[in-house]
């Protein structure tokens, strides 16, 4: 039965800002949501069972505990959500999430911040660009915090362009951020110009980044069969591209 099962129900959130993370392009989303739950030391506070998502347990190194694919973690202090995925989901799957969480959603007040990249070859020491979407309130969001919309026209597909679909459709409020990104390998240093750029600003947090830049060569090694395995399944992969004005 779709479900979110809460672990921490002493847990106290106050119209909570949800930052998602599957597995995209440059694995941008993922490896910011973990730099989050790492960092803060984030509270496992729900378990994701929505129809469509892998029916797989997942473990974690140097740990005998297994857990779902898909999780949810809190920090109350900071009224923050992290959605964190350790496999790719399919758009279908995407689909019956969205409207398996859309509930929850509305149940704590949360809005979800989307991440996701845009394929771009990189110079040597040139900083990627970030962008922003909204819907509903979200619009007002991106503009308040001064964040660029994008200068081309362009979509996100995968399973945050199912989400930010399903936002449009109900209206409900949303953020996207959208990150240039290698389109080959895990780019921790776009995820960090995530974090800096789009996710402190909008939730108004000071997220120390200095682990995930001293890191990036060992973060790259360990996510680089996972991004492999996104660059292959493209529907699976979360991902903004343009489109041009005339298809």
């Amino acid at each position: 039965m779709a479900r979110i099962s809460t672990l921490a129900a002493d847990v106290s959130l106050s119209e909570p800002s949800l930052v998602e993370g599957f597995p995209g392009v440059g694995l941008v989303g993922k490896i910011a949501a973990d730099h989050l739950v790492e960092e803060f030391e984030m509270v496992h506070y729900a378990n994701v069972y929505c129809d469509g998502l892998p029916k797989v347990a997942v473990y974690a190194e140097d740990d005998a505990e297994l857990r779902p694919p898909v999780r949810i973690y809190a920090d109350a202090d900071r009224d923050l959500l992290v959605l964190q995925s350790d496999v790719p989901i399919r758009p279908d799957a995407a689909v019956e999430l969205a409207d398996c969480l859309s509930g929850w959603f509305d149940e704590l007040n949360v809005t979800p911040l989307y991440l996701s990249g845009i394929p771009r070859e990189k110079d040597q020491g040139t900083v990627p660009s970030l962008y922003g979407l909204g819907v509903a309130d979200g619009v007002d969001r991106i503009s308040e915090v001064g964040i660029e919309a994008p200068h081309e026209m362009g979509l996100v597909s995968g399973p945050t362009g199912v989400l930010l679909n399903h936002a449009v459709e109900s209206g409900r409020t949303a953020v996207g951020l959208v990150v240039e990104s290698d389109p080959r390998f895990p780019d921790p240093e776009a995820s960090r110009i995530l974090i800096k750029q789009g996710i402190e600003p909008l939730t108004g947090l000071d997220v120390p980044v200095d682990d995930l830049v001293d890191r990036a060569e060992q973060i790259r090694q360990a996510k680089e069969r996972l991004a492999k395995r996104m660059e292959e399944a493209s529907e699976e992969s979360t991902q903004a591209r343009p489109i041009g004005m005339y298809q």
